[in-house]
């Protein structure tokens, strides 16, 4: 189906089959599409396939300063399980002044998004629930803005730190685990985490971080991963005085780049560099999401453990 039946994405989306068994996919041909959209429970195995990054343009401005809540803020919802995107760019464009607002909130279980962008400043990517895997995207943000309790797996992404407000500190990740027992958490496996273009030429003037424990029992790797020079010694932020650092797990496995050394890492006892194949192998797309049983299907690359 093609976007071009209909006005907006969102009558697309409506006009899908419920409780799909095989793949639906819908295609948006290039252009700004400026709406909310959203993908309910029942529109399950739905895929949508852009003319790709910044060609392909979905864009919103919901905000927290304006009246809605982080979770109606997103340019994108997603809820039916066994989604897909790819070759599309989702953007947030309320800006930094506006404080949350998130261009994709994802709780779909077996969900996929393949060469996509994700704009915005803080609160970007709001990976909320069940098994997620992104691949080749690009997430350019400020403040948390790779943020949820999924368990998402990035593999051969572009993470952008974009310039913040002068008062602001950048924090890429605020990983949202409540429960011991949930397997969820945010892997970070062979990408690239960089200063964006406006943040390039400042980046002295501003803290970037890893991370920070948005709730309890956050946890959250860095691995294989090339990490420049904006990250700040010290890693990772505190959430607020003393808050999760026992709890939390945060982990650095075989980094590359300037920004990689831990010599100067937090002493949080929840805080390790990992030095195990075995405990990072606990992240990886086979172990962590088990897409092994499912990705394949989906017709997007992937590598089941650590390269």
């Amino acid at each position: 189906m093609e976007v071009g039946r209909f006005k907006t994405v969102w009558e697309a989306i409506n006009a899908a089959p419920a409780n799909n068994r095989n793949r639906y996919t819908i295609y948006i041909k290039a252009g700004v599409y400026v709406e909310n959209p959203w993908v309910p429970k029942e529109k399950i195995n739905l895929m949508l396939v852009g003319d790709g990054i910044g060609r392909t343009i979905l864009k919103g401005s919901k905000n927290v300063v304006d009246g809605s809540t982080t979770f109606t803020s997103a340019t994108l919802a997603v809820i039916g399980n066994g989604f897909i995107a790819r070759g599309i760019t989702f953007e947030n464009v309320a800006g930094s002044v506006k404080h949350q607002a998130v261009a994709v909130r994802n709780s779909a279980d077996m969900s996929v998004f393949y060469q996509c962008a994700f704009l915005g400043f803080q609160d970007t990517l709001y990976t909320h629930a069940g098994r997620q895997f992104y691949r080749e995207c690009q997430v350019a943000g400020t403040i948390d803005f790779i943020f949820g309790d999924a368990a998402a797996v990035f593999q051969n992404c572009d993470i952008i730190v974009r310039k913040p407000d002068p008062s602001q500190t950048n924090v890429i990740t605020a990983q949202g685990r409540e429960d011991p027992r949930s397997n969820t958490g945010i892997s970070i496996i062979n990408c690239k985490i960089y200063a964006g273009a406006d943040l390039a030429p400042v980046k002295a003037q501003f803290k970037t971080y890893l991370g920070r424990p948005w709730k309890m029992f956050s946890r959250t790797v860095f691995m294989k991963s090339f990490i420049d020079d904006l990250i700040n010694p010290a890693g990772w932020l505190e959430w607020d005085k003393g808050f999760a650092l026992t709890t939390l797990y945060y982990g650095e496995y075989q980094n590359t780049g300037p920004g990689s050394n831990t010599a100067g890492r937090v002493k949080w006892s929840g805080y390790r560099v990992i030095t195990n194949e075995q405990e990072a192998g606990m992240f990886t797309v086979d172990k962590f999401i088990a897409g092994n049983t499912w990705l394949q299907w989906t017709g997007v690359p992937f590598f089941p453990w650590l390269s």
